[in-house]
C-alpha cells in the first residue's frame, strides 16, 4: 500500500495543503481534489494540450506532471487566469471570432496563447501556429483560433 505524501502548493494564488498519493498526476489532483475542472484530460500522454496549466510561470502538461512535483510551487489554471482577468480579452476574441465550438480545447489554447503573447507582443501567424501546435482542436479548424490570437495581439498593442 502506498503512503500519501503531504504537499503545499499555491493554486491560483491560494495556499493549498493536501495529502496525495505519489503517483497522482497534477491534472487529476486539480480536477478531483480541488474541483478545478477547467483543466481537461484528453490524451493523458501530453500530446493534446487539454491539460495545459502554468507552473512557476511556465506552461506544462498537467497530465505528465505529478502533484508531488508541484510541492512548494505555484500553479495557475484557467480558472485563476479567468478570475484575474488576465485572459479576458483573449476569451472575448475567441467568442467574437467563433474560435470555440465544444470548448474542450479552449482552456489549454487560452493558456498557450497567453504564454505566447506575454513573450511576443507582435507574433506572426506562423509563430501563433507554432505556439498552438501542441494543442489539438477537433471542432474549429484552427483558423478562427489563430485569428483570435492575432486580433488580441493587435488590440493589446494599440492599447499600449
Amino acid at each position: 500500500m502506498t503512503t500519501p505524501t503531504s504537499i503545499v502548493v499555491e493554486i491560483n494564488g491560494e495556499r493549498v495543503e493536501a495529502l496525495v498519493l505519489p503517483r497522482l498526476n497534477l491534472a487529476d489532483f486539480l480536477r478531483e481534489h480541488l474541483h478545478l475542472t477547467g483543466t481537461h484530460v484528453g490524451c493523458e500522454h501530453g500530446v493534446c494540450g487539454a491539460c495545459t496549466v502554468r507552473v512557476n510561470g511556465e506552461i506544462v502538461r498537467a497530465c505528465l506532471m505529478l502533484a508531488v512535483q508541484a510541492d512548494g510551487g505555484a500553479v495557475q489554471t484557467i480558472e485563476g487566469l479567468s478570475d484575474s482577468g488576465e485572459v479576458a480579452d483573449l476569451q472575448e476574441a475567441f467568442r467574437n471570432r467563433n474560435a470555440l465550438q465544444c470548448g474542450y480545447c479552449t482552456p489549454g489554447m487560452l493558456i498557450a496563447a497567453q504564454d505566447l503573447l506575454k513573450q511576443n507582443v507582435d507574433p506572426s501567424r506562423e509563430q501563433i501556429r507554432e505556439q498552438l501546435s501542441g494543442n489539438y482542436c477537433r471542432c474549429t479548424g484552427y483558423q478562427a483560433i489563430i485569428d483570435a490570437v492575432e486580433s488580441t495581439a493587435r488590440s493589446r498593442r494599440s492599447r499600449a
